[in-house]
């Protein structure tokens, strides 16, 4: 008798647990609410800098690929993502174009003649600073747990949709500032970048955004 109530305990703790833990529905207020702080906060964020640590998950791989290095944004729209470890790697947005330099080989793509360049730059660009909601371009449902915020955005282009199936931002519900991004890709593989160490509204050497 003792062993069956153990059981139940045990049975019971781990549903309360599992049921915490999980996702829940925004209702239509707290999503207004949620909506709102984020649009004040991404108002006031004139630079940011964070270093981040991102995980690429291939489906026929056991361990996802690790890398990490540093973000630095600065409005309007000049971004930089510098892969530090374990290679060296830099893409920066600015001007309408990609620059990139990889270990030393340099080179440039114009955003404005690719339809799909401009929607990923600004994809990216809104990632950072949490500024997404268009119901125009995505489809967006909302989540909550129990320290953070989750958005998740289902493409409406079909161009982009061949790309990237869904995008995942997680807010910390104490500062509403974005703390990961998760792509899905049209297969089972996705892309999963964590924020931290975030500077916000410090000044920005311009030399960060030169190729």
């Amino acid at each position: 008798m003792k062993s069956n109530v153990f059981l139940l305990l045990v049975f019971i703790n781990s549903f309360c647990f599992s049921s915490f833990a999980q996702e829940q529905k925004m209702t239509d207020n707290e999503i207004a609410v949620f909506k709102q702080s984020v649009a004040m906060v991404s108002k006031k964020i004139k630079s940011l800098s964070t270093d981040f640590v991102q995980y690429k998950h291939l489906d026929f791989l056991s361990k996802d690929i690790e890398t990490s290095g540093k973000m630095v944004f600065k409005e309007p729209n000049s971004l930089l993502w510098q892969y530090k470890k374990p290679y060296s790697y830099a893409i920066i947005f600015k001007n309408g174009k990609i620059l990139i330099n990889d270990e030393g080989k340099k080179s440039a793509v114009d955003i404005g003649n690719s339809k799909l360049f401009g929607k990923i730059n600004k994809l990216i660009v809104g990632s950072v600073s949490g500024d997404l909601f268009d119901d125009k371009e995505f489809t967006i449902s909302y989540f909550k747990n129990k320290n953070q915020n989750i958005s998740k955005f289902v493409p409406k282009d079909a161009a982009l949709k061949k790309y990237i199936k869904q995008i995942e931002l997680t807010f910390d519900k104490e500062d509403a500032t974005v703390v990961q991004v998760k792509l899905l890709e049209s297969s089972a593989d996705f892309t999963r970048i964590v924020l931290k160490n975030k500077v916000i509204n410090a000044k920005i050497d311009e030399a960060s955004f030169t190729n």
